[in-house]
């Protein structure tokens, strides 16, 4: 079956797939739209695998240093709410060195790799967060959408499939879904995503839009 989208180059496709979705992922980060970072805190019994950077995550983090590291994501937070993206890169960076199970400094970080287009380091950082929150929606669709910024569809998919099962009322979710599956030509699933989108926010015009081009 032909795919419905003739090539136009890699420009484009980011235009119209990446940046809406990033632009909404860090206004939620960010902004507290719907998102509390806070509940981003990893289950410290059931250790989960850390991120490359750091090398003594095998040892007991300190309590000392999870407090250190929680005033760093707190500053990097504010920074990056301001604009200063260069400055709470460095403060995550510092949070995440002193406490690699910080799941906040993990996401925050993995938007601003994803905001200056360094999407393999994105997908390594929400790898991470979500590895210390499963079913936790928000990394999940932050990974989701650099695997669509770098052609990964079916791996988006996969992600997008979870992601829906675990927050069946995201509208996010449903319209990136809905993104995923046009483009893989599955106009079926799209459709079905696009239609749950509208459902839930009439007025959510990404979701419309895609509604029609796929006849749902």
């Amino acid at each position: 079956m032909a795919s419905p989208f003739p090539e136009r180059g890699l420009a484009r496709r980011c235009r119209i797939w990446q940046q809406p979705i990033a632009l909404a992922l860090m206004g939620i980060a960010l902004c507290g739209c719907s998102f509390d970072l806070g509940s981003l805190t990893p289950e410290k019994d059931k250790p989960q695998e850390a991120p490359k950077t750091a090398s003594t995550a095998e040892s007991a983090v300190s309590a000392g240093n999870v407090t250190e590291a929680q005033a760093h994501t707190a500053k990097a937070q504010s920074l990056a709410k301001s604009g200063e993206t260069a400055a709470a890169l460095d403060e995550f960076n510092r949070a995440v060195a002193l406490d690699p199970y910080n799941a906040q400094a993990l996401y925050g970080r993995a938007l601003i790799h994803q905001g200056n287009n360094q999407h393999d380091f994105a997908i390594a950082d929400f790898s991470a967060a979500s590895g210390l929150n499963p079913q936790k929606v928000e990394p999940l669709l932050g990974r989701a959408t650099s695997y669509l910024a770098l052609g990964k569809v079916k791996e988006a998919a996969a992600d997008l499939d979870e992601a829906s099962e675990a927050d069946p009322h995201n509208v996010q979710v449903w319209t990136t879904r809905g993104q995923a599956y046009e483009r893989l030509g599955d106009r079926a699933k799209a459709a079905a995503s696009y239609n749950k989108a509208v459902a839930l926010r009439p007025r959510d015009d990404a979701a419309r839009s895609g509604l029609a081009r796929v006849g749902g």
